[in-house]
């Protein structure tokens, strides 16, 4: 069991920046690739950023592409989701889960292929 909870969510002016943080429980974060993946109300959960066991391989949402970067620290059971430049329509819950290693690719753009999944974190950007 893989546990996840999100922090650093919150209220930020359009240009600005925010990082939110996600935190696991367990010895086996080196064996997951996280992703980060967000919900606007009444629109569906959406793919934002990914990263491998190995923070050498990174995938992005075409939206977020050149202002957001994730990182992790294996050491700290921890992934990163800097942001910078915010938009107003990047107002969301933001969520982090948590992909078994077997996967690559396109498939951590797929919300379905994630085992385990935070309860989420607001970020809201006001224009």
């Amino acid at each position: 069991q893989v546990q996840l909870v999100e922090s650093g969510g919150g209220l930020v002016q359009a240009g600005g920046s925010l990082r939110v943080s996600c935190t696991t429980a367990g010895r086996t974060f080196s064996s997951y690739g996280m992703g980060w993946f967000r919900q606007a109300p009444g629109k569906d959960r959406d793919f934002v950023a990914g990263i491998g066991w190995s923070d050498d391989i990174t995938y992005y949402a075409d939206s977020v592409k050149g202002r957001f970067t994730i990182s992790r620290d294996n050491a700290k059971n921890t992934v990163y989701l800097r942001m910078n430049s915010l938009k107003p329509e990047d107002t969301a819950v933001y969520y982090c889960a948590a992909i078994r290693n077997s996967y690559s690719g396109r498939q951590y753009y797929d919300s379905g292929n994630y085992a385990y999944w935070g309860q989420g974190t607001q970020v809201t950007v006001s224009s």
